[in-house]
């Protein structure tokens, strides 16, 4: 008995289609992100979207648009941090950053994550519609 198999060829998904960002835009992003931990409450809602989704570790947990300032005002104006691992991925106008971060703030123990923020390209303007931390130890 012989069995035929067709291969059938499907469109290709445009989320299997990775890009990449330029050198250029790379530095923009990073940029942000750095700032995104040291600046400020202020610094931060102004690259951001309105309603943007954030993950903490528990608590806060899962907080979404206007729910994310009253935590942040305790979550930024790091001193320094120094983000690791670092990876960037594309598809069209969405960008995701993955890192390792290590944070200090005078009278805080050093704070170690793994993150992830996502940026939607806007009108040639980058914000983040997602930011996710997962401490490590």
């Amino acid at each position: 008995m012989t069995v035929s198999t067709q291969t059938t060829k499907t469109k290709g998904h445009a989320a299997h289609k990775a890009g990449t960002l330029s050198p250029g835009e790379q530095g923009v992003l990073w940029d942000m992100e750095e700032h995104f931990w040291t600046s400020g409450t202020d610094n931060a809602r102004a690259t951001t979207a309105t309603n943007a989704v954030m993950v903490f570790p528990y608590p806060p947990g899962i907080l979404q648009g206007d729910q994310i300032w009253p935590h942040l005002r305790e979550r930024t104006g790091w001193r320094s941090v120094v983000m690791a691992e670092r990876r960037v991925t594309r598809c069209h106008d969405i960008a995701i950053l993955t890192y390792r971060v290590s944070a200090e703030k005078p009278d805080v123990p050093i704070y170690k994550a793994l993150c992830a923020s996502t940026y939607l390209n806007d009108d040639d303007t980058w914000l983040r519609i997602s930011h996710q931390q997962t401490m490590v130890a």
